[in-house]
């Protein structure tokens, strides 16, 4: 299946655009897609951390994604 994902921040510039599109098995995992963002983009392994949002909610590791699934990576945050 193809996946619509969002980028911001960092992530952005790591993906040299704020939307891409990824290919993976249907049935994945957003572990699973953290481990092939990371093959495809190994600068994000770089990061101190980020996380997968699905639906604007942040999504746990075991969570199944879907086509219908609005997904994007939020890179680490700081402020003051």
């Amino acid at each position: 299946m193809i996946l619509k994902i969002l980028a911001f921040g960092i992530t952005k510039d790591i993906f040299g655009t704020s939307e891409k599109e990824i290919e993976i098995d249907e049935g994945a995992d957003v572990e699973a897609l953290k481990t092939l963002l990371e093959k495809d983009f190994p600068e994000l392994k770089k990061l101190k951390s980020y996380f997968i949002a699905v639906d604007d909610e942040y999504a746990e590791d075991s969570q199944i994604v879907t086509v219908s699934n609005e997904i994007a990576i939020i890179p680490p945050v700081s402020g003051g």
